[in-house]
């Protein structure tokens, strides 16, 4: 990020004393993204445990336990703003997304009861659910689709896949005073992908 004052706190959020030590050297904030997040490609049947817990100690339970303690150590000053990256897949059934698309789901629904709770505290509480931005973590797909036909997948998007600044200004808005009345919004974000 240009210009100063920025400063970085490398944390395993899946950690939780670490997570607390983290939070507890934080100054009091206006704004929090919460962008961590994991997938892993497998059909239904393939489905463990294992696997399960993998995707949403990172994808759900990490970010819910951040919230929780930036809560309980009043790191939020009043009319802060959270927002989470979801997913499109959360309102679709792709298949091979049972997991990544489940953890995103309840990060949706926990969105609508934080941004319930926190209103009093006039605390907004947001997430985007963007379609597929080109990004590190999408080389995850290309090992389940050719890269021919991951590239001809992109005609379903009339505005072509997404680049990181278009979910980094969908945060600025949400983050700045110009979102001031919006709370428990799921804002879809995927270049007119669900228009078909």
């Amino acid at each position: 990020m240009p210009g100063e004052g920025h400063t970085a706190q490398p944390c395993d959020l899946t950690d939780d004393a670490a997570l607390q030590q983290m939070v507890l050297s934080l100054d009091s904030l206006d704004g929090v993204v919460f962008c961590a997040g994991v997938i892993t490609y497998l059909p239904a049947q393939f489905t463990t445990q294992a696997k399960i817990a993998d995707i949403f100690n990172v994808n759900f339970n990490s970010q819910i336990i951040l919230v929780q303690q930036l809560m309980k150590k009043k790191k939020l000053n009043k009319k802060a703003s959270l927002f989470f990256i979801s997913s499109l897949s959360s309102q679709l059934g792709i298949p091979a997304t049972l997991l990544y698309a489940s953890s995103k789901a309840a990060l949706n629904a926990a969105v609508k009861v934080l941004a319930a709770e926190l209103a009093p505290q006039k605390i907004r509480v947001n997430a985007v659910c963007p379609g597929i931005v080109r990004t590190p973590l999408i080389d995850a797909a290309k090992d389940v689709m050719e890269e021919d036909k991951f590239n001809e997948a992109e005609k379903e998007y009339p505005l072509g896949y997404g680049a990181p600044e278009d979910v980094a200004n969908t945060a600025i808005f949400y983050l700045s005073d110009a979102s001031r009345w919006a709370t428990g919004n799921i804002m879809i974000l995927d270049g007119g992908y669900t228009l078909k």
